[in-house]
């Protein structure tokens, strides 16, 4: 479906937001003789009538020079060439028009669907899902493609972000968007005096930290292939303070990867993996005006291990090495961001990948996966929002990336500058 044809699907949607009650009348007016109620025969989960919002992400990048990605990180954007951080060429960019319809769909059920437009790539559909309403005991199911629940920043959608980007540590081990698959989520609601939320995913184990490529060379598995757990409280802090801890961690029982070489030679590593991590946040509110004086501190923690084969095979077919080994790599980054002024605040953060980084790559030998050295990156940001439906922010990343050369004389320096507005109904954003 082309762009146009999405907007006018939209478009249509909101018409019949408004035409809807008058068809609804005209209809009841037509069975009146009939003695049937038709406000009662037909629920309002029928009609399509959803909540539409649309998010508009544009930014402006430019860099020092080419930025490579860390080394022995397979995962996340090419950061070389033309693209840099987040996948962004130098000059302007319409990073991603996020359009998302909800509605409740009856008594037990709402509905989700968030569908992205990045710049020229075409849609994706970032979210659809259901979620119970009325389950007992604190439970709760959410069924279909969503974004998981693990740690803190992967559940939230980039207009959330309190930077331009995504952390590395989140985007090197789990991709681009985050953990986002399809599969099933219980969540329970602990009756505890304070917030305490547990849950699992089963999820497909397609995307992101568990992929299946389906190439002939690897054995086919049946999904799902990846679980997950996590668990977050909530202590009380006062009035003004706000708290969140969290722990996740997640079992895949298909990693697989394959890198295709210009000469026909082909590396694939496959077997499994598990994750694990924690995350905090800390949030206060000074009672400033819009915002002045408020702090928001957030930070998290990955390890990853990958028990895997590897093999590496000729243009001919030709099996040239084999071996079997582990790769471990982790990372965190912690950031703070502080309300400077009315509509006004300003951030920096902190990261670090690879502190452990026996990466997924061979050694010259041969005979068991690489080490490399550990990266950083660091930026400050500073935002102006006019109101509660529009923003502006200028970001400054420095990256100290180590190099497969095992020198960091690559550092670079990034400059971006974002423009983020919200059209329509827009929920209430997650602690």
């Amino acid at each position: 479906m082309s762009t146009h044809n999405l907007l006018a699907v939209a478009i249509a949607a909101a018409l019949g937001t408004a035409v809807a009650p008058a068809l609804a009348e005209e209809t009841r007016q037509d069975l009146g003789a009939t003695g049937i109620d038709r406000a009662r025969a037909v629920s309002a989960g029928t009609q399509f009538n959803p909540q539409i919002s649309v998010i508009l992400d544009g930014v402006y990048y430019n860099r020092s020079r080419d930025v490579e990605a860390p080394a022995g990180f397979e995962g996340g954007h090419d950061h070389g060439h033309d693209h840099g951080d987040d996948g962004l060429s130098e000059g302007f960019n319409l990073r991603e028009t996020e359009i998302t319809l909800s509605a409740s769909i009856d008594n037990y059920l709402d509905g989700v669907v968030t569908l992205a437009l990045e710049g020229d790539s075409g849609i994706e559909v970032e979210e659809a899902y259901l979620l119970t309403r009325t389950l007992p005991a604190g439970l709760q199911v959410k069924a279909g493609r969503f974004l998981s629940d693990i740690g803190y920043i992967n559940r939230q959608h980039p207009h959330d972000w309190l930077f331009v980007d995504r952390p590395l540590v989140s985007e090197l081990l789990f991709g681009e968007h985050g953990l986002q698959d399809n599969g099933l989520q219980l969540a329970w609601l602990a009756p505890t005096p304070f917030y305490s939320r547990l849950g699992v995913e089963v999820l497909q184990g397609q995307e992101g930290f568990a992929s299946y490529i389906g190439e002939d060379d690897f054995e086919e598995k049946s999904g799902p292939r990846l679980v997950t757990a996590f668990a977050k409280v909530s202590p009380d802090t006062g009035f003004n303070h706000a708290t969140q801890f969290g722990i996740s961690g997640g079992y895949a029982d298909a990693f697989q990867r394959q890198e295709e070489h210009s000469s026909g030679r082909v590396e694939n590593v496959d077997g499994n993996a598990w994750f694990a991590g924690v995350d905090a946040v800390y949030k206060y509110d000074a009672g400033g005006q819009q915002g002045h004086g408020n702090w928001v501190i957030q930070g998290e923690y990955y390890f990853r291990e990958v028990e895997a084969d590897y093999a590496n095979i000729d243009g001919g077919g030709v099996l040239l090495d084999e071996f079997f080994s582990r790769s471990r790599q982790d990372g965190l980054y912690v950031q703070a961001v502080y309300g400077v002024a009315p509509r006004w605040n300003a951030g920096l953060r902190a990261e670090a990948v690879g502190l452990k980084n026996k990466s997924l790559e061979a050694n010259g030998a041969r005979n068991n996966f690489e080490s490399f050295d550990t990266s950083y990156r660091y930026a400050a940001q500073v935002s102006f929002a006019p109101t509660e439906f529009s923003r502006l922010r200028a970001q400054v990343n420095y990256n100290d990336f180590a190099h497969d050369d095992g020198d960091h004389a690559h550092d670079a320096w990034e400059f971006m500058l974002q423009y983020n507005v919200s059209l329509g109904a827009h929920g209430a954003h997650q602690f």
